[in-house]
């Protein structure tokens, strides 16, 4: 499909604002020797290149587009077949899933308090901030590779200052105090938000159903290791689309399970299509509406990490990437979709010999659907 419009300037403003680009953060990730994908979309995290981390003893690379730089971040971080990371502590938060791999990971605090738990692909975990943790390789033949997203990017734009951030000897007791069932896999539900710090396999995990999202989805959120950073996963069924929707950046949308493609535009101008299969990952851009659509033999699952601090809520909490436009809200409803949507959705599941089933989320839709805004 055609490519989104950017907004053009001269090269004369451009130079007026070229030194505002770099910033502690990205002469920061310079340092470590690694690469920046400035990219929307990856096909496949689990081929994805990397350049050794010397630091950390493994290999990675960011990935981060403009806007996210100022907010949070990823990272794509490999250990090798029988090795582990060195140990960090670091004055951030930190959010984790295992792409590929078995192995285990210990965190513990300045008093020497130590929990080790171990994981697999799939795993989800969170390192509470600024405790000690290293990661081990469970493996002697095969690497590990896990994905992390991070509110680093923050913090060190803030105090540019590596020796402060990541040796800050000062242990947050409310948030770790070496509690040996820390990283059990378990938590507390509460509505749709699940506290937890670890679960086991985010692939399999039961959902709630969340019909405000459409399609008859299933949906759960995470509150990990107490931080203010902002998971969730959702899982859409076979030929079906989820509505919609924009929020601010730093998304990073992973593919658990499932084929199919996402939509991405931003406001008032031409879309963008990519195609995911387990594996891949979007990250739309700030305010970019985006919308996924399950082209697949079996259910869509996605897993998408961002900073809280990004999320546009109403005055009751409720972020407005779940509210209707007709009512002040940021998602497209279906009734108010441009057919060309739903055409090319049904053109390409006739590749497969599918067809939509979506007549029962456009008939449930209209129940409570808001009356549109009179002009």
């Amino acid at each position: 499909m055609a490519q989104a419009k950017d907004a053009v300037v001269s090269e004369d403003l451009a130079k007026k604002f070229a030194t505002e680009k770099e910033s502690a953060y990205t002469r920061w990730v310079k340092r470590e020797g690694l690469d920046i994908i400035a990219g929307h979309y990856i096909p496949n995290l689990h081929t994805v290149e990397l350049k050794p981390w010397a630091r950390r003893g493994g290999s990675g690379v960011f990935i981060n587009h403009e806007a996210s730089r100022h907010s949070n971040d990823c990272y794509v971080c490999e250990i090798p077949p029988g090795k582990k990371l060195e140990p960090q502590r670091q004055l951030f938060e930190e959010m984790i899933y295992v792409l590929d791999g078995k192995g285990s990971t210990s965190v513990w605090t300045s008093e020497g308090k130590r929990v080790t738990f171990e994981w697999q692909a799939g795993s989800l975990f969170a390192i509470p901030i600024n405790a000690w943790h290293q990661h081990f390789n469970g493996s002697g033949l095969a690497p590990a590779r896990f994905l992390s997203v991070t509110n680093g990017p923050i913090v060190i734009n803030i105090y540019d200052d590596e020796e402060f951030i990541f040796n800050t000897e000062h242990d947050f007791k409310n948030r770790f105090n070496g509690d040996p069932d820390y990283f059990n896999n378990g938590g507390e539900q509460k509505g749709l938000l699940l506290e937890t710090n670890f679960v086991a396999d985010a692939r399999s995990l039961q959902l709630i159903h969340a019909k405000e999202r459409g399609a008859g989805g299933g949906h759960i959120r995470f509150n990990m290791a107490k931080g203010s950073m902002n998971s969730h996963i959702s899982q859409f069924p076979v030929a079906t689309y989820k509505k919609a929707h924009r929020h601010g950046p730093g998304a990073h949308v992973i593919i658990l399970d499932g084929e199919g493609y996402s939509l991405m535009w931003p406001e008032d101008s031409e879309i963008n299509r990519y195609d995911w299969q387990e594996g891949s990952m979007i990250v739309p851009p700030n305010m970019w509406y985006h919308q996924h659509f399950n082209t697949g033999q079996k259910p869509a699952r996605y897993l998408a990490l961002k900073y809280e601090g990004t999320s546009i809520r109403n005055s009751k909490g409720v972020p407005k990437a779940w509210i209707s436009q007709r009512v002040g809200g940021d998602q497209i409803d279906y009734a108010d979709e441009e057919q060309a949507v739903r055409d090319m959705f049904r053109e390409e599941l006739g590749k497969y010999g599918l067809e939509p089933r979506m007549d029962e989320a456009y008939t449930n839709e209209l129940s409570d659907l808001p009356p549109k805004p009179s002009k």
